[in-house]
């Protein structure tokens, strides 16, 4: 860039183009490569060969070559690969002191280069040079013990030439620093080769000692066998089983055994170790041996060894889900039951225990449910199963300390507790179980179960004082009431039975009173005292004006074998009639007099029938309206109404509902007489259409004969 005179910069010019137009011949990129592949413009002749015919010219070609490498090498010492060319083109120059300096000054260069190493060595073995070789092996394998390709070439060299001993002493040396297991297979394969079996023996018990992994432990046994020593190999497993011990035990070790021995047809043996690894390995690490023993057993074991299998898997199963949730009672129940069919004692026994030492942690009964079925079942399995009549007692016992009976109790427990006093026929016992429970946390099973026990020793004494003691707890239940006047009533002595009923329907709160009434009216007819039932009906209406009451008192009265039965009932509904009209309870007084219609249609007359035809009501449907809680209004809804003849507001409405009838007759009469008359007038429209289209016919047929004649005479003339 140039600048001014006022030193501002100046912008080159930039010559404009006049003509923009694109030329006539374009060339493209491919083009260019095309000419220039046909031109070969790139391509360079190779050099001339040159033939050597003097030992000057070789002298003067090794010197230029030299001095090239030895540039090269000035250039980067650290660059191997000169190294390498330098030593391989002196070889090539059967110049072996030259190469053998050139390797040398490249070890010195960088003597942990394997590449440099393992070419010297090749360079020497080529060369016949078997000393060198091993000085160079030596060195290499002292300043990189860990290059497991020195030790292979080496070894490898000394076998070629038949060197055994001294292969040996090499594998020797290389196990001395322990290598990988690839190194211990190759001695062992070498001493294999030469069938030094107690020698391979002696280093597979160093390998295995090195490389303590199962799989080794394996190869080793499996080497035994292969070779014919059966009882070594097995003791080779058993080793290894006490190598690693119950807390590092393998699967795969175990499984190994064992087909081992199922090889060797020891089928029992083979088992033994199935059952050892199904008792000391993990749960979650047994089902390669569940499949292999299941295997075993059904080629070679009975119906009872397959489904101890089944159960021994089973059981892994179950323990998995009591383990991951000691609460599951249901898993619990499935274990327990799997092991009540094995039939083992003391470990059915143990899983009980464990089982209910898992208490629910809150005092809700619904939380207690299954858990103490858990106790009852253990109970029943040691008094039927197991037989022993001490131990069902303490369980029950346990379980009966456990239970919080301030909070809530289990009458279930108690009696099968006293049930189980009085299978050891101890009366005494069974008695002094449930007064124990009457008096800790009485309830009304508790109180039944100990009154039928009563009942079935025909102690009514004992019964009667319990029913005292039991309506004492709970005078509300008329169940019991009732129970209690029909064990008197079974004794023989109705009047403490008519007392007991009687101080029954005088309790001011009951949860069933119509049942207890009902119970003591039933009573009093099976003893014949109509008079009293009567009574007992009057007095309940006296509390209650329900229809069924009344319905009951008229089939009551009918069922009375006395003169006048039908009029009495018949009383008896006009009195509910009366009375109902009275609550304007409409539904029930329409009950009351279809039951009344029904009787007087069965056993009453014209009369009488009339009588309560005239007293039903009409039914009207009606509209009202709907508010929701808020006093809203929801809509409207529809309901029916009855309306009674007897009622004073009810008569406009019934003559308005008669004369509404009789106008929807009327209607409906002159509906279907226009109806009639227009079916009428249809028919003669009809009958007028046909006759039209008669006529209509009729022309048109004569016009058709009157053209045939003309037709006719015209071809005539």
């Amino acid at each position: 860039m140039e600048t001014g005179s006022d030193g501002k910069v100046k912008m080159p010019r930039v010559a404009k183009v006049k003509n923009k137009m694109p030329a006539p011949v374009q060339i493209t990129a491919e083009q260019l490569l095309r000419e220039a592949k046909e031109r070969e413009l790139e391509l360079v002749p190779p050099p001339p060969k040159q033939k050597i015919s003097d030992p000057d010219e070789l002298a003067a070609y090794r010197m230029r070559k030299r001095k090239a490498f030895e540039d090269n090498i000035r250039k980067n010492r650290s660059v191997m690969s000169n190294w390498i060319k330098y030593a391989q083109w002196e070889e090539s120059q059967k110049e072996l002191q030259r190469a053998r300096s050139v390797w040398e000054r490249g070890l010195d260069v960088d003597h942990r280069n394997i590449t440099v190493w393992l070419k010297y060595a090749e360079m020497e073995m080529r060369c016949r040079q078997v000393n060198h070789a091993r000085n160079i092996w030596d060195r290499a394998v002292m300043v990189l013990p860990r290059a497991n390709q020195f030790w292979y070439k080496y070894t490898y060299m000394e076998e070629m030439l038949g060197n055994v001993a001294g292969a040996r002493q090499v594998f020797e040396r290389w196990m001395e620093w322990e290598p990988e297991e690839q190194a211990w297979h190759s001695y062992i394969n070498f001493e294999l080769r030469y069938k030094e079996l107690d020698r391979a023996r002696t280093i597979y018990e160093r390998f295995v000692l090195v490389h303590p992994e199962v799989k080794n432990w394996i190869k080793y046994a499996r080497f035994e066998e292969k070779n014919g020593y059966i009882n070594s190999a097995r003791s080779i497993y058993e080793r290894g089983i006490e190598f690693f011990g119950e807390d590092n035990i393998s699967e795969q070790l175990l499984a190994a055994f064992a087909k081992f021995e199922e090889s060797q047809r020891e089928h029992d043996r083979a088992r033994v170790v199935y059952k050892y690894a199904l008792d000391h390995l993990p749960k979650d690490q047994c089902e390669e041996i569940y499949k292999h023993y299941t295997i075993h057993e059904k080629k070679f074991g009975s119906r009872a060894a397959i489904e101890d299998v089944i159960v021994s898997k089973r059981r892994v199963k179950y323990e998995e889900e009591v383990k991951a949730n000691p609460m599951n009672y249901d898993a619990w129940f499935d274990y327990l039951r799997l092991l009540e069919s094995d039939g083992n004692l003391e470990q059915v026994r143990d899983t009980y225990e464990r089982a209910i030492s898992n208490v629910p942690p809150s005092q809700v009964k619904r939380h207690w449910r299954r858990y103490i079925y858990l106790w009852i079942n253990y109970a029943l399995y040691e008094e039927l199963e197991a037989q022993d009549p001490d131990r069902p007692r303490d369980v029950y016992r346990a379980c009966l300390d456990i239970i919080p009976h301030r909070k809530f109790t289990f009458a279930k427990i108690w009696l099968m507790l006293a049930q189980f006093e009085i299978r050891q026929k101890n009366l005494q016992g069974a008695r002094k179980v449930l007064g124990t429970a009457i008096g800790k946390c009485p309830k009304s099973k508790i109180f039944r179960g100990y009154i039928d026990l009563e009942l079935q020793l025909r102690e009514f004494d004992r019964c009667r004082l319990l029913y005292q003691k039991f309506l004492e707890f709970g005078p509300e239940n008329c169940t019991t009431w009732m129970k209690y006047a029909e064990l008197e009533t079974i004794l023989g002595d109705f009047e403490r039975a008519r007392a007991i009923l009687e101080l029954a329907i005088n309790q001011t709160r009951l949860d069933m009173p119509e049942v207890l009434w009902k119970a003591f009216i039933d009573f009093e007819v099976d003893q014949g005292e109509y008079d009293k039932a009567r009574d007992l009906y009057r007095r309940l209406l006296e509390r209650t004006q329900h229809v069924k009451v009344w319905i009951s008192f008229a089939k009551f009265e009918l069922t009375v074998p006395e003169e006048g039965a039908l009029d009495k009932a018949r009383a008896v509904y006009r009195s509910g009639n009366n009375k109902l009209k009275m609550s304007q309870d409409k539904e029930e007084r329409l009950l009351l007099l279809e039951a009344w219609q029904a009787l007087e249609e069965a056993a009453g007359d014209e009369a009488s029938a009339q009588e309560v035809e005239k007293q039903m009501p009409q039914k009207v449907k009606k509209r009202r309206k709907i508010q929701t809680e808020d006093g809203l209004d929801a809509g409207w809804e529809e309901y029916f109404d009855y309306i009674f003849p007897d009622e004073e507001s009810a008569k406009p409405n019934l003559k308005l509902l008669a004369l509404a009838k009789k106008w929807k007759e009327v209607k409906e009469q002159e509906q279907e007489q226009e109806e009639e008359e227009s079916q009428e007038g249809d028919k003669e429209a009809a009958d007028d259409e046909e006759k039209e289209k008669d006529t209509a016919l009729e022309e048109n047929m004569d016009a058709d004969y009157s053209q045939d004649e003309d037709s006719s005479e015209e071809e005539s003339s």
